[in-house]
């Protein structure tokens, strides 16, 4: 009986014995080998390390190692010419989404890209930007402002609480967001992180109406060990 290769089990005859068998063996082992050619069974376990593809070099240490002109993922060819290249953005279970970067230029001119940045490193937008409205919830009293969620915060009060503002930007880097906060039909009691200064070092009182909503804008630029919080309306539900 033959002994079979590792990987893809290819039939080795024994020497000096099974001639009768060998055109078998053969016959065999070329159908398996089609069926690597042609995609059936796949190819696992190599590592190319010379050669070259479409006339590019690959397997060395240089420039131009991968540099191929089309590379094909999934049946969606991506390609490349010296100033632009295909990146794939989005992708679904059916259909894989193209853009074009332009490395060669400042910010990103296609229509559908209106983010720039300049040569300063400084962004602009050519319209309006939304950012989501994240809701804030209470528990036993305390509720969390987590930085790293948004920007605008809402609160609706339905308990006394006291409020932990975390995750700010590091300090050198500016964290500010707006808080706005809806009255129950009980009036409750806001308390401060003591690390919010408010002019003349006196907090706001909260508007006691029902459903009365009362807008904060809070800012830091040392990392939270101080935030400046400001009145941006009362009593305007």
């Amino acid at each position: 009986m033959p002994a079979n290769t590792t990987t893809y089990s290819f039939q080795k005859p024994t020497v000096g014995g099974d001639e009768d068998a060998w055109g078998g063996y053969l016959n065999a082992n070329w159908d398996k080998t089609d069926d690597l050619l042609d995609g059936t069974t796949p190819v696992t376990g190599i590592d190319i390390n010379s050669g070259a593809i479409d006339g590019t070099p690959i397997g060395a240490n240089s420039a131009n190692t991968g540099n191929f002109s089309t590379l094909s993922i999934g049946g969606t060819a991506i390609t490349s010419t010296a100033t632009e290249l295909n990146i794939v953005s989005g992708v679904t279970a059916t259909t894989a989404e193209l853009n074009y970067l332009d490395i060669t230029t400042l910010g990103l001119t296609a229509a559908s890209k209106a983010v720039t940045a300049d040569a300063n490193g400084v962004v602009g937008f050519d319209n309006g930007t939304t950012e989501e409205s994240t809701v804030v919830t209470s528990s036993s009293n305390a509720a969390t402002i987590n930085l790293q969620d948004g920007n605008v915060f809402t609160h609706t009060l339905s308990e006394n609480v006291t409020y932990t503002f975390s995750n700010p930007a590091a300090s050198g880097r500016a964290s500010a967001f707006i808080l706005k906060v809806v009255q129950d039909s009980s009036a409750r009691v806001i308390s401060w992180p003591a690390s919010v200064d408010w002019a003349a070092a006196t907090a706001p009182t909260i508007t006691a109406t029902n459903a009365g909503v009362d807008v904060f804008a809070f800012i830091t630029v040392d990392g939270g060990t101080n935030y400046y919080g400001f009145t941006l309306g009362q009593a305007m539900g």
